[in-house]
């Protein structure tokens, strides 16, 4: 079949990577930009952050216990639902397992690494630590640890760059996660399907 020629496609996602709908969504773009790499598009992602707590005061304690407090004891079905439906995606939500933490600090690890082409694995590998794995990604330590094995060494972006796209995003209008956008087009808001995700990529790829 021949091939039309394409141009490279500029993603942008604004998520936090203690939420759920955030992973789900990060999965399915990433399946459908593996797609389109595949048949040798260009795609770069762009990571903006957001902090859905930025006022918590997270002190390690289970996230279960932190959203039923917050939110009620209905929190515990939804959850649970959340998690069987996100089998479907390969994604695994251990809630029982899950530190509820803040997320300043994994968000200067994201920064540090995309600025060594990174972003994508440590995006990932933080939504695995916290949902799949218990880890406390507020904890200095084990962003290191996180970091070093995808092959970041350091973590050197200023808070204040940090604080600075905060703030840009918020100015935005921005107000939930995730949010998806490609060529700077309008987001795509929540977790759409893998399908949605491809034929955005398709279309910002054809130039239309």
């Amino acid at each position: 079949m021949e091939q039309t020629e394409t141009q490279s496609v500029k993603v942008e996602i604004v998520l936090d990577v203690i939420c759920a709908a955030s992973y789900i969504a990060f999965v399915r773009l990433k399946r459908a930009i593996e797609r389109i790499r595949a048949d040798g598009g260009k795609v770069e992602v762009v990571v903006k952050p957001f902090r859905l707590a930025p006022d918590a005061d997270f002190d390690g304690k289970p996230l279960l216990d932190v959203l039923t407090a917050r939110f009620g004891e209905h929190v515990v079905a939804e959850t649970r639902q959340a998690a069987a439906d996100a089998v479907r995606d390969g994604v695994t939500l251990a809630y029982e397992r899950a530190v509820a933490a803040d997320t300043f600090e994994a968000h200067r690890v994201i920064a540090s690494a995309a600025a060594r082409g990174l972003a994508e694995p440590m995006v990932e590998r933080l939504f695995r630590a916290h949902f799949t794995d218990g880890l406390n990604i507020a904890d200095l330590g084990t962003l290191e640890r996180l970091a070093a094995e995808i092959g970041l060494d350091r973590n050197d972006t200023a808070a204040d760059e940090v604080h600075t796209d905060l703030a840009n995003v918020r100015e935005r209008g921005t107000c939930s996660v995730p949010q998806i956008s490609f060529n700077e087009g309008p987001a795509m808001v929540g977790a759409q399907p893998e399908k949605a995700y491809f034929q955005a990529l398709r279309t910002a790829g054809a130039g239309s």
